[in-house]
């Protein structure tokens, strides 16, 4: 059993995980299909942030509502982004590691482990930026960003870090996700306001863009309620809506995540009932649906009681 799956086992079993809580409460509704799928997973949501059981059950809470990114580290423990603040809390539920935001009119996105043990941060405001912070949370590095308006709210979203070490950034009223060298030029662009996407009429915000093994790009597309795959000249080659699914379970779609089975989970941010979080395969068909808190963005922990293996894609 490698690092990762002894410390999400630990997360799931230990103890010390429920400080704070009497149990593991209030289970949520999660539909199974004739395959008896179940996932436990990291959830973000405007009414709940923390972790999600197999069963729906409440498994650990961090007591701040209304996250925006997080990721169960390898080593168990919970990196969290708020609007205000990034924190990262060990497996006795202790604040080990904090960066704030410079100033009020600012806005913190995502925040990322990286594989040197920095956290990068996406940072909206007056001069929009991806800062790197090392462990004591000083910024070492400050990459700057062109969302194409001064809107603070709608700069940007779920920025990513590449193996290239390129970051892919989407910006919402840009209609484009791009991608920056650390100096800040941008190299690559993925329209979202293209004809066959129904052009800028269509809102297709992009939100969550994650750069996939093949080297294609998925991108949720927020205000426009679908998910495309792009290859690497900005062609869609995979595209799902409402139009494709009986339950149109799009409504304002934010976090993704690429499954290593190649089933993608998309969370329906603006779904005030109904589904909030859904699995899709690569024919389009759903195979999982979670009915419980409403979910800005999360990470796939477990499915059937197995850790998901590798570096979430989401």
């Amino acid at each position: 059993m490698n690092i990762f799956s002894k410390g999400l086992l630990f997360l799931m079993m230990s103890p010390l995980f429920l400080v704070g809580q009497a149990t593991a409460l209030s289970p949520q509704n999660q539909s199974i299909n004739k395959n008896e799928i179940k996932h436990s997973f990291f959830v973000g949501g405007p009414n709940f942030t923390g972790i999600i059981g197999e069963n729906g059950e409440e498994l650990w809470d961090s007591g701040k509502k209304s996250a925006r990114d997080g990721y169960v580290l390898k080593n168990g423990n919970i990196l969290i982004c708020w609007g205000d603040e990034v924190r990262e809390y060990n497996k006795k539920k202790k604040v080990i590691f904090t960066y704030t935001r410079a100033e009020k009119s600012m806005e913190l996105g995502t925040a990322v482990r990286l594989s040197n043990g920095n956290t990068m941060i996406t940072e909206s405001g007056s001069d929009p930026r991806i800062v790197e912070v090392n462990k004591k949370g000083k910024v070492v590095s400050s990459i700057p960003l062109k969302p194409d308006t001064d809107n603070v709210h709608m700069q940007t979203r779920m920025a990513r870090k590449l193996s290239n070490g390129n970051y892919l950034v989407p910006h919402l009223l840009a209609f484009a996700v791009k991608e920056y060298q650390p100096d800040g030029k941008v190299v690559n662009v993925f329209h979202t306001d293209l004809e066959d996407l129904g052009g800028r009429e269509a809102e297709n915000w992009p939100f969550t863009a994650i750069r996939l093994d093949n080297g294609n790009t998925l991108v949720t597309l927020t205000h426009g309620n679908k998910a495309v795959e792009f290859d690497s000249n900005g062609k869609v080659v995979w595209k799902v809506s409402n139009s494709d699914l009986q339950e149109a379970p799009f409504v304002d779609p934010c976090g993704a995540q690429r499954l290593p089975n190649g089933n993608t989970v998309i969370a329906s941010y603006g779904a005030q009932k109904g589904i909030k979080l859904f699995e899709l395969a690569p024919d389009k068909s759903m195979v999982w649906n979670y009915e419980g808190h409403r979910v800005h963005h999360f990470q796939i922990l477990t499915t059937n009681g197995k850790p998901i293996k590798g570096t979430p894609l989401k």
